[in-house]
């Protein structure tokens, strides 16, 4: 199946690309909340209802986030993603589709780790989820900037615009 390769992302793409920038860097950010209901949970601690409204923002924007990595995958899938710039090398075109996948599959992962440790109590889950997935995130959203960064003021490409204006 050939697929269809625009100039630019289209508008409810960009949308969901720095809608779910936001609430996935909220949730990488402010996870204290989630950390600290699961010490308590894990030593046997009285939790407090505060205590599970913090722990409940992280799981329900978690949740947001697996719902509009829905959309966005429909749409990427609908609508496609523009081609590569050609001052970008070969290698380096190889290593962003690798990243991109990557980020999808985190788009998933993340949510649905975090879904088996806080619901069901899956302690690897939490485990994957709070450690090594959440370590890859970021590793990723440095990659992504820094790729990003590359396009701008050494290839000199429209990368960035393309995601922020649309053309």
């Amino acid at each position: 199946m050939a697929q269809y390769s625009p100039d630019a992302f289209s508008l409810p793409q960009r949308i969901l690309h720095w809608l779910m920038f936001l609430l996935i860097g909220f949730n990488l950010i402010f996870s204290d909340g989630m950390e600290h209901w699961n010490r308590l949970v894990r030593r046997g601690e009285p939790v407090t209802p505060e205590d599970v409204s913090a722990a409940n923002i992280h799981a329900y924007v978690g949740i947001a986030i697996l719902c509009l990595a829905v959309l966005r995958l429909l749409l990427r899938l609908t609508q496609g993603a523009p081609a590569a710039p050609p001052q970008e090398p070969a290698l380096f075109r190889l290593a962003a589709k690798l990243a991109h996948g990557a980020f999808y599959l985190l788009f998933f992962a993340m949510p649905l780790s975090g879904i088996a440790a806080y619901y069901f109590g899956v302690s690897q889950a939490g485990f994957l989820h709070g450690g090594p997935l959440k370590a890859l995130f970021w590793a990723l959203i440095a990659a992504h900037v820094a790729a990003v960064a590359v396009h701008q003021f050494y290839w000199k490409t429209a990368v960035l615009s393309r995601m922020t204006k649309g053309v």
